[in-house]
Parts: C-alpha cells; structure tokens; sequence
C-alpha cells in the first residue's frame, strides 16, 4: 500500500453493527476472512468498548461525536417525558456535532439515529429510525430518485416478526438487504467523484441476522460477504490515500434466558401494577385486555399500526392506559410507584420533581439507588450466578441531571427485558442472541502502525482519533482521547499536538411529529421493544 504522504487528508468510518472481536480474530487467523486479516496486519486493531447499555442508539453517536450519551442527549431509542409517555429519539435530538458536521464534503449512509436527513456539504441517506422510504430520508433531495432507479427495491430494514419462524428466508432477505446497502455505498462513492474528506457508512446487517440466527456456519457466510465489502473499501481508501476505521458499534453473544427487571421491583413492592377499576375494571371483568383486542381487530383487517398511524399518539396513550394489559409503561400505578425500568435497561426513580406523578423526594433517591442495586445483584440463577449488572447512572452520566438513574443490564448469557409478567425470567423464544460490550476497532492508513494492538479504545475514541489523523482540532469537550498507539512513531500524527477547538449545538429544527409505527414494529421483532 502507498504511504508517499506523511498524513492523510481524508478518512472513512465502515460501520459493521454488531461485530464481536473475537469472531475477526479467530476467521482472520483461520485464512477465512483476508481482508479482515490484512487490515490487521497492515493496521492497528482491537476491542472497542461500547457505551453503557452497549446498544446502537447510544454507541453509534458516540461513535460520531466523541462524547458519552450524557453530552449527545440519545439515551435509547424512545426519550420518556414527565408524564410517562413516549416518542421516539431522531437526528433533532443530538446535541453534540457529529464528524460530518467537522469535516467537508462529507458522505453520509445509513449510519442510525440520522434521521431526519440534515444539510451537510455532501450527500447523506438516512438509517434505522427512518420510518421508510417514503419519508424523505435524503439529502440532497434529488438523490432519493437516484436511489429509487438504481436501487429499486431499496429498503431502510426488514419486518423482522415476519421471519420469527421462516430463518432460511430470513437470511436470503438480510443478504439482499446486504446487497441493497453495498449498492447504496456505490452509488455516494459515484456522487462523492474526488470530492469528499469524510466518508461514514454503516451496515446493519450482522446485527439484524445475529438477533435470529446464532450458528457459527452462517455466520461465517455472512462475515465473508463482509469481507468482500471491505477490500473494495481498502482499494478504494488507497486510491485516495485515506485513513481507514473499521468499526462496530458492540460486540454478540448467545442468550439462554431473559430476566424481566420490573418483575423484581413490583415483587418488593418498588413498583405497583394499575388496579383494575372503573373502565379498566369493566373490561378486565369482561376478560377483555389489550392482546385481545388487537387481535380481533387484526381479524377485521384493522391493525395496531393503523390505529397508531390514523389517531393522535397521545390519544392511542390515554385510551392504552385504560386496557388492561402487561405493559411496563401503560399498566404501571405511577401514584405509588417508586421505581421503574422503561426501554434497555434505563431504571428511573420516580422522582417528584422529574416525574408529573412522581412519589420520591429527591432527598431518598441515593438511598433508593443503594437498595435497588443490591436487589438487581441479588438475582442470581440456579448455580448461584449473578443474572444482572447494575451501574449508577450519576456515574455514566455525570453531566446531565436528566439521565437514567441506574442501567440494568443482563450479564453473560441472561438477558434483561422490561416487560411486567408473573414469573421473573422466560424463554429467549425466537432471539438466539444479543449485545456484548465489546466490539472491533481496525485502522489503517499512510500514517497507521502496521501490526499495532489497540488496548483500551472506546467508541468515544474513534471522533478525535480520526480528526487528529487528518489534522483537524479536537473538541474541546470530548471525552474520548486520541488514540496514538494507532500512528507510526515517526509519522505527523504521531509527533503532533492534538490542537482542540470550541464547538457549539447547532440548530437541528423542531420536534420530529411522524409517524414511527412500523420502526417500532421492526424494534419489536428484534426484541428492542415491547
């Protein structure tokens, strides 16, 4: 590979969701995966850790951005109000510049949380949390057309629930989705010509099959496609003698069982079901709840999605809330309720001051803290084995007042969910395996370390380890640090103060009211969701 430049003037991030190292590590020793393996050896590489809970929402903005989700405000896929309802997190909500905001042109797709589609000097296709194509999710607009005649059948994801049962065809729709996105990656490489300094794109695929399909023989299959993909990046960053970052947003394990968190808190009376009176008690008398009725709707041809699509949300909220039901958000006594656990992991105390019905005096919370971590760690399986990690939000988040009081999250093989049910773990059903903390990071480029081993990177390291490479200023209020044990000793970047710079949230417009059903469909169907 040509190294004529002491440093590299542009950069591209080829985001694989949910790659575990050890996977690379052992197919790219085992001949399986050459380009994987050449990266390695003509790079720096290593495990990259993920943000806390190690989920897409949070890690791939941090990714971008540099900071932990308490300075780029995404703390899941749904924000949760004062008043217990929800809406999903978008692009609005980022507070912190991302690198395509640092550095122009830039070429942006597919990479999650960047809808809606902002101006950027270059191109950007928008990723998960895009409720379709039928949104404008690009920009500049006409690149939509493009899209359409070049990739026909283009889709932002897949209707995950419809494969559940059918994994033979599960896997031929995530390889055409697969090859959809590569095409998707051509047709910006075509608009981009010579003129670009960033470019950023993301592959969803290995996390959407390894949801479902956790078998090391197709799963090889799938990671060699992935291989494929990226020799034709490294061709490509050679001709423009650019920094390479090949990165995933977490690492994958197998799961055996999930753990329903809220079961804990309402079996010590942390948490209080909503009693079954007035209209609640009517139906509930009449064994009328919330599954019965969407089902006979389905029957007439009306489904949930129709109603969410056709009726305000906050009215789908109030009426939900008076169905009987098993929903961790809608069926919850809020007036007595002390703590309880919404989207992955996020434990909040129901604090009078944050919460419109909130009982907590803000005084208690650490107390409250301190007895629900030793709750959530008491849980252990029959040999006696912690089933839960806990974490104290303050520490993860110290910047914001607004974030997670605790993150509970499953350990090994257990995974958490946050449904109410009667019994306190279930069967994994359909999901055969899920997040891991730690992920990979791969660099390579005129000024990398060839053979180098990354120790100690983090999501929030690859923003200023890029900008630094490509000289550009370093936020100010980053919290990753530059990683040099990537560069050759010798080379610019290696020998070159990080310069910082000040930077300021721009203006991303007004709340995103669109429609966000079949994207929660979608979370649903990979277990993201109730």
């Amino acid at each position: 590979m040509s190294r004529s430049s002491p440093t590299a003037e542009r950069a591209f991030v080829l985001g694989f969701d949910g790659v575990p190292w050890k996977l690379i590590e052992q197919w790219s020793d085992a001949g399986e995966l050459p380009n994987f393996a050449r990266m390695r050896e003509e790079g720096a590489s290593g495990t990259l850790e993920s943000t806390q809970p190690a989920t897409t929402p949070l890690a791939w903005p941090s990714i971008a951005t540099g900071v932990w989700p308490d300075k780029h405000g995404i703390y899941g896929f749904q924000n949760l109000s004062s008043g217990y309802s929800h809406e999903m997190y978008t692009s609005h909500d980022l507070r912190q510049p991302t690198l395509w905001e640092q550095v122009s042109p830039a070429h942006v797709g597919n990479v999650p949380m960047t809808y809606p589609a902002q101006e950027i000097d270059g191109t950007m296709v928008t990723g998960m949390m895009t409720p379709s194509t039928d949104k404008a999710y690009t920009q500049p607009p006409e690149l939509e057309s493009k899209i359409e005649s070049r990739i026909p059948d283009y889709e932002i994801s897949l209707d995950y629930p419809d494969y559940a049962n059918r994994l033979d065809e599960f896997e031929v729709a995530v390889n055409d989705m697969l090859a959809n996105r590569h095409e998707l990656m051509q047709l910006q490489m075509d608009e981009a010509g010579d003129d670009w300094r960033l470019f950023f794109f993301v592959y969803t695929a290995p996390d959407r099959f390894q949801h479902l399909v956790w078998d090391m023989d197709r799963l090889l299959e799938h990671y060699k496609q992935l291989d494929e993909i990226l020799g034709e990046v490294m061709a490509y960053t050679d001709r423009y003698d650019a920094d390479l970052y090949v990165v995933s947003d977490h690492g994958f394990g197998p799961i055996e069982e999930l753990v329903y968190v809220n079961h804990f808190l309402e079996r010590e009376e942390y948490l209080f079901r909503a009693e079954d009176d007035g209209t609640r008690g009517a139906l509930a008398s009449l064994g009328i709840s919330r599954d019965r009725i969407t089902g006979a709707l389905e029957r007439l041809g009306i489904s949930e999605e129709m109603i969410v699509s056709t009726l305000p949300r906050a009215l789908v909220d109030s009426v939900a809330e008076q169905i009987p039901g098993d929903h961790a958000l809608y069926d919850v006594d809020y007036d007595r309720t002390i703590a309880f656990v919404h989207g992955a992991g996020n434990c909040y105390i129901n604090d009078a001051e944050r919460f419109e019905d909130g009982v907590v005096d803000p005084s208690q919370i650490p107390a409250i803290k301190d007895e629900l971590t030793d709750l959530f760690e008491s849980v252990t399986d029959d040999d006696g084995k912690r089933m839960l990690d806990v974490f104290d939000g303050d520490e993860l988040f110290p910047t914001d007042d607004g974030s997670p009081d605790l993150i509970v999250n499953g350990r090994g093989v257990y995974e958490a969910r946050n449904a109410l049910t009667g019994e306190p773990t279930g069967d994994t059903g359909t999901y055969a395996a899920s997040h891991r903390k730690e992920g990979i990071v791969l660099c390579r480029g005129p000024s990398v370390d060839a053979g180098a081993t990354l120790r100690g990177a983090r999501v929030v390291d690859i923003a200023p380890t890029l900008l630094h490479g490509i000289g550009e200023p370093v936020p100010k209020n980053a919290d990753g640090r530059v990683l040099f044990d990537a560069f050759e000793a010798e080379s610019t970047p290696a020998k070159t103060k990080v310069q910082r710079t000040g930077v300021s949230q721009t203006d991303r417009g007004e709340d995103v009211d669109d429609d966000f059903t079949d994207v929660e469909d979608r979370l649903k169907g990979l277990g993201y969701m109730e």
